[in-house]
């Protein structure tokens, strides 16, 4: 029942506004879970709630629910407008924070130095501060009052019922101090002290927490606004990769039409300098395109007619026309940025729990605050010091912190792997990354190339050479359809100086054999091999063989000169990538479909010692299931249909970028560029998000369970606790910042290894 609930479930994403906490979050939540099948995920990071509800709820009734719960929310709007509304809204809050931040300052900070600073204390200056700090408390201190009040309607307390509580209370007081209290005396001076002192006869004033607070919470709700949208730059810069028009040929000549009106099949132009408009097919021209914005591949790839190109990255050649092959959300630019969001809006096992905490937080807090009021009263301490102390216990006590301390490292992770070509769909994925300690990798199309290709060229000792040999075994293989003799002449055209092979006549196809035609005057033979090979190649006939290559052999007017293998070779970073993740702690597992020779040959070429050949994809599914009874957490990597069973089953599944859409689709990550090497990467840059995780907790806990005792015993200052509070939330974002700044670990030197795997190189 639950599988059929799940299959008829809609996801509709809300903007939510007005959230300040993790209580806020929770709130959300809860109220939303009170319509019949609907769950929610909120973060507080990016200010999104994903909604799977039944059809039957309608989005407008999801709407009104999170404003009953007293925030705003916005159904989802086109791509684009959301965008232009979403940086004007920014643009627009960015400025008012940025006012009200300079009123308060201008005006709290006389405020301060006054009465902190005992020897500037004029006659009446009390007085001044008062009518400086009371715009303060009303205006700048606004936000926090009204969110406060709204959640009081709903029966509701947030980090905004805090802080409320604990400037009006701190004004309060300073009002019944200033005029019934004595301290309205014009000669009054008051000294400053880090904790709440004894009034001796006179009543403090506390204007100074009184602007203290909102001014050190604005400040620090501003500076951590702008760090958050920090984290969010990778998603933001792949939404600037799209094209916004594009120039399209028709009957008539060059048009430029918006992106949105671009169907498959129409054939566009690129000029050198300009982003391909989406994916497609070049039909005409040649250049280099630079992928690395995409997919994180350094160096530009060249490109010809029938190669395909990516939407987003950029021609640094030629012209070049290209027939458009998939649009708007079907690209795979489209889909990355989908992974990407998708990744962000979900939440991490550690935040969940944070969230649950953060729920009954802030009514702790505020029965801890009334208890210490209570407490220092009954016990006959002075009425200034049980006040002041329940202040700095409402302060001090905000959850900013624990609500920030994992969607913050999550979007920064997110984005960062992006960048370098690492797509995963989501926290638990992030989580599992961490874990995995065996890794099952498909052959084909994921350690190899999938697909024919030169491996090596062995030449005859006092012939022609290598190279003049490989000219014209290609030469010959133009006429050629043969999978094997399109690779020699794909390998000769790639190592001929000027790209041009020499024309031949006379061809011939000899069934069973190979291909002969008469170049530069001269009989070329390209054979299947046969006795009698001079040493060096009837030793290479051996190598080829143990590498389960397909040898051929270039004969010119009945002289052998060359040997040359033909194979599925390995991806150059095969090698260092088994490495890398054999020194991370994980063990590599061959399992393939192909035959058991080319199987054990990459084997141990990359030094896997557990192989499975022959493969089905029902036998792939048995293996991971197998591995995972034993105790292993197991990760799968492949690229194929035959391997989208073995990526669902697994407790991670990774799939090549290069792959199919069924094989992506199943997959909990994606390695956009198809090199192998990346998932190392991902699985340190995982370890590296969790550890950032696990510090942000520890001080988001830590600091309160140091920070509230101080304050309930007296020994916390208002205007310092709030001080403390924003500098809180402040390193707990900083601390994930830094992932937008790590690196995977630098190249280095290819170990040495078997003469098989120096062969695939």
């Amino acid at each position: 029942m639950a599988g059929e609930t799940a299959s008829v479930q809609e996801v509709t994403d809300l903007a939510v506004g007005g959230m300040t906490c993790a209580a806020c979050v929770k709130r959300v939540e809860k109220k939303l879970a009170k319509l019949d099948g609907v769950s929610a995920s909120v973060n507080l990071a990016t200010g999104r709630a994903r909604v799977h509800h039944p059809p039957e709820v309608l989005p407008e009734q999801l709407v009104a629910a999170v404003e009953q719960a007293g925030y705003t929310a916005a159904l989802p709007q086109p791509a684009e407008e959301r965008r232009r509304d979403s940086d004007d809204d920014a643009g627009t809050e960015a400025q008012q924070e940025r006012n009200r931040l300079t009123v308060t300052l201008l005006l709290a900070v006389p405020v301060l130095v006054l009465s902190m600073v005992p020897a500037w204390q004029f006659r009446n200056w009390q007085w001044l501060c008062f009518v400086l700090a009371a715009p303060v408390v009303v205006w700048g201190a606004w936000p926090f009052h009204q969110r406060a009040a709204r959640a009081l309607r709903h029966s509701a307390s947030t980090m905004d019922t805090l802080v409320s509580l604990g400037v009006v209370a701190s004004f309060a007081w300073s009002c019944y101090a200033l005029f019934l209290g004595g301290a309205g005396d014009p000669g009054m001076r008051m000294p400053f002290s880090l904790v709440p002192m004894s009034s001796d006869g006179v009543a403090h004033i506390y204007l100074e927490a009184a602007v203290g607070v909102p001014l050190f919470v604005l400040a620090g709700r501003y500076l951590e606004a702008r760090a958050r949208r920090g984290t969010g730059a990778a998603l933001r810069s792949l939404a600037e990769l799209a094209a916004k028009e594009v120039a399209v040929r028709d009957g008539t000549g060059e048009r430029r039409i918006p992106i949105e009106d671009l169907r498959v099949g129409q054939i566009f132009v690129v000029r050198p300098g300009e982003r391909v408009a989406t994916d497609g097919t070049v039909a005409e021209g040649s250049s280099a395109v630079d992928l690395s914005l995409v997919t994180g591949e350094s160096e530009p790839a060249e490109v010809g007619p029938g190669t395909a190109v990516i939407g987003g990255s950029v021609n640094v050649g030629g012209l070049l026309a290209v027939r458009a092959t998939a649009v708007g959300a079907d690209t795979r630019l489209a889909r990355i940025t989908h992974l990407v969001t998708e990744a962000q809006a979900g939440k991490a096992r550690a935040q969940r729990l944070a969230d649950k905490v953060a729920g009954v937080f802030v009514p702790v807090v505020l029965t801890l605050a009334a208890t210490v009021l209570g407490f220092w009263l009954g016990a006959g301490a002075d009425p200034q010091a049980a006040i002041t102390a329940s202040v700095a216990v409402l302060v001090v006590a905000c959850p900013c912190a624990l609500g920030l301390a994992t969607p913050t490292a999550l979007m920064a992770a997110t984005g960062r792997g992006a960048q370098l070509g690492v797509l995963v769909s989501g926290p638990q994925a992030l989580e599992g990354l961490q874990h995995i300690d065996v890794v099952v990798l498909d052959k084909t199309g994921t350690l190899t190339s999938g697909h024919m290709s030169v491996a090596r060229v062995t030449a005859a000792p006092g012939g022609i050479g290598e190279e003049r040999a490989i000219r014209l075994a290609g030469a010959v293989e133009q006429g050629s359809e043969h999978p094997l003799g399109q690779a020699v002449m794909a390998y000769a055209r790639r190592t001929a100086p000027d790209g041009m092979l020499p024309d031949v006549t006379g061809f011939a196809a000899l069934p069973g054999r190979g291909v002969r035609a008469n170049v530069d005057g001269r009989l070329v033979e390209v054979l299947a091999p046969d006795d009698g090979l001079p040493d060096p190649l009837d030793k290479a006939l051996s190598a080829a063989e143990t590498a389960a290559h397909t040898p051929v052999v270039v004969r010119v007017d009945g002289v052998t000169e060359a040997l040359i293998e033909v194979g599925d070779v390995l991806r150059p970073g095969s090698y260092r990538a088994v490495d890398r993740l054999r020194r991370l702690g994980v063990r590599p597992v061959l399992a393939t479909g192909d035959r058991e020779a080319p199987a054990r040959a990459v084997a141990a070429a990359l030094r896997i010692d557990d192989v499975h050949a022959r493969c089905t994809p029902e036998d792939k599914a048995r293996l991971i299931r197998e591995l995972r009874e034993e105790g292993y957490r197991v990760a799968v990597v492949g690229d194929g249909v035959n391997d989208a069973a073995a990526l669902a089953g697994a407790d991670l599944g990774i799939a090549m970028g290069t792959g199919t859409d069924v094989a992506i689709g199943a997959a909990d990550v994606t390695l956009v560029r198809g090199d192998i090497d990346a998932l190392a990467d991902a699985v340190r840059l995982s370890r590296s998000t969790l550890a950032t995780i696990r510090v942000n907790l520890l001080w988001a806990f830590g600091y309160n369970a140091v920070t509230v005792p101080l304050a309930m015993v007296g020994l916390l200052n208002p205007m310092l606790a709030a001080a403390a509070m924003s500098v809180s939330s402040l390193l707990v974002v900083g601390n994930s910042l830094r992932l937008r700044a790590w690196r995977p670990s630098p190249a280095r030197s290819r170990p040495s290894a078997s003469p098989a795997a120096r062969a695939t190189w």
